[in-house]
């Protein structure tokens, strides 16, 4: 029970969402169109969201608050660099593999900057990412003079964020796969257990000789990896990057990661439950726009929710009320 409540709390939520959005909208919610729609918006955000599970589960107060300013920096970088040695419509699929090989590697790069500043220098994670934030960005904003860079929409670039397998969206696709190749991971591998238990307890895990700073290093490289591909899929939707896109996803990701369930002090996280927190914001946004409020209205509720669900972690609300309906539930036994 205890480590399924935010799984079915996210469930009910995402029915819930469905049904009210379907009676709100005559049925125009749940439609393909729109439903493919809102799933081509889950990925950017999805990845950067995992990227901050990650960093939390670390523990030592771990968060990476310079994952969009990492993608932003990867896609213009990589945009700029791309452009000046091939021509899209000349070699479409050349210019794609160089641009997402750039993307990738200069966040991973990010990553491990990161990585290594929290762990080789002992700063605060908080205090490292919020430098490296302005960094990145300051980066992206010398290199493009401010600007926008156009990469355009070569077919396999374009494909990648707005094709359809199956009806499908390419880029959701890409996001669930590369959601469940972490959660093996994360439950398979020795570096997912390491990374939990020394989350959990950081002095028990350096008494007992794990390596605490590779494991930092690499928990910060796979989060500035993920920034890098988030920044492959952003500039597949919008043809343009720019060093000041998603200027609000920082808050949005911390908040689905919180959603989920993961423990900020470390520790604890899942994989399926942040797919599914990124899943249930996506609708609840999609839903606030057909109800007609404004981008205004929904940052206050962003926030409004992230204070809600810090406090029903930091009480344990959630299992606390499952506990009592299993008790009520279940027959007294009297001798």
């Amino acid at each position: 029970m205890k480590r399924d409540a935010n799984l079915w709390v996210l469930c009910t939520l995402i029915i819930v969402l469905f049904g009210f959005g379907g009676v709100v909208s005559g049925g125009t919610y749940l439609s393909l169109f729109n439903l493919q729609s809102m799933a081509m918006q889950v990925p950017e955000i999805g990845l950067l969201a995992i990227g901050v599970m990650l960093a939390m589960c670390a523990g030592n107060g771990g968060i990476d608050l310079s994952g969009i300013a990492n993608a932003n920096l990867s896609g213009v970088a990589s945009g700029i660099f791309t452009l000046s040695l091939f021509d899209a419509s000349q070699d479409p699929m050349l210019f794609t593999i160089a641009f997402a090989a750039g993307c990738v590697v200069i966040g991973l790069l990010g990553g491990i900057f990161n990585g290594v500043i929290i762990s080789r220098f002992g700063i605060t994670p908080i205090l490292g990412t919020l430098g490296t934030q302005m960094l990145f960005t300051g980066v992206a904003v010398v290199l493009s003079d401010g600007r926008s860079v156009t990469v355009g929409s070569p077919d396999p670039l374009y494909v990648i964020g707005n094709g359809l397998v199956f009806g499908i969206p390419t880029s959701f696709i890409i996001f669930i796969l590369i959601g469940c190749l972490l959660g093996v991971i994360l439950k398979y591998t020795p570096y997912g257990m390491r990374l939990m238990l020394t989350g959990a307890n950081p002095k028990a895990a350096v008494y007992s000789g794990f390596p605490s700073g590779r494991i930092i290093i690499t928990t910060y490289a796979i989060s500035g990896l993920l920034a890098g591909i988030a920044g492959i899929i952003i500039a597949a939707r919008n043809i343009n990057v720019k060093w000041d896109y998603g200027s609000s996803y920082l808050l949005v990701a911390i908040l689905i990661a919180v959603m989920a369930g993961v423990r900020p002090e470390g520790g604890y996280g899942r994989i399926i439950t942040v797919i599914l927190s990124a899943v249930v914001l996506q609708l609840l946004s999609s839903l606030l726009n057909f109800i007609g409020l404004s981008n205004f209205v929904r940052d206050l509720a962003w926030g409004v929710l992230l204070l809600c669900f810090l406090g029903v972690g930091r009480f344990d609300l959630i299992n606390r009320i499952l506990a009592s309906l299993t008790s009520m539930r279940s027959p007294h036994v009297t001798k």
